[in-house]
């Protein structure tokens, strides 16, 4: 098991050498593990063996919890989705932040004016989300707001969020 994380790490510092034109980061794997507000985001990408897959050609839509987002869970979930017993439901709360899509925030604010105000989204996780906006803001299931767009990525794009994403229990 060391040697795998050892090479999904490894894959990940490798991916993040490489970029496309204009400098953009290759993958939405890159714009995460260069994130310092991200470092548990990464370390769950890894226990949940995920790194390649984001790392793939895509297009994926990855809203990101931040460092802050994860440490407001209640006390011991992060670390009991982070046991190597629990890989399965880490992927599936994983899942929920990631869709199989390019989905800028312009894309994301139209499709939610053209729905009337509440845009449905199932993530890769099978996770039903629902985008409204508050002002400018985008939220997403009354579980958090996105509080950076559109980082750029050659196989996707970021949205940062202030909350995790949980699947229905």
């Amino acid at each position: 098991m060391k040697f795998l994380n050892f090479a999904v790490t490894t894959a990940f510092a490798l991916a993040a050498t490489a970029t496309v034109a204009q400098d953009m980061p290759a993958t939405v794997a890159d714009i995460v593990m260069a994130s310092e507000d991200h470092t548990t985001l990464e370390q769950a990408v890894v226990a949940a063996e995920m790194g390649e897959a984001l790392m793939g050609e895509g297009p994926f839509t990855v809203i990101a919890p931040t460092d802050a987002a994860f440490s407001a869970l209640p006390d011991g979930a992060l670390e009991d989705a982070l046991m190597p017993e629990n890989r399965d439901k880490l992927v599936q709360i994983l899942g929920c932040h990631v869709v199989e899509t390019r989905a800028v925030a312009a894309d994301v604010a139209q499709m939610i004016a053209d729905d009337g105000g509440a845009h449905p989204v199932t993530t890769m996780g099978n996770c039903s989300l629902n985008l409204t906006l508050d002002g400018d803001m985008v939220k997403i299931n009354d579980s958090g707001t996105v509080t950076a767009a559109d980082l750029q990525a050659g196989n996707g794009v970021v949205h940062v969020i202030d909350g995790v994403l949980l699947p229905a229990m």
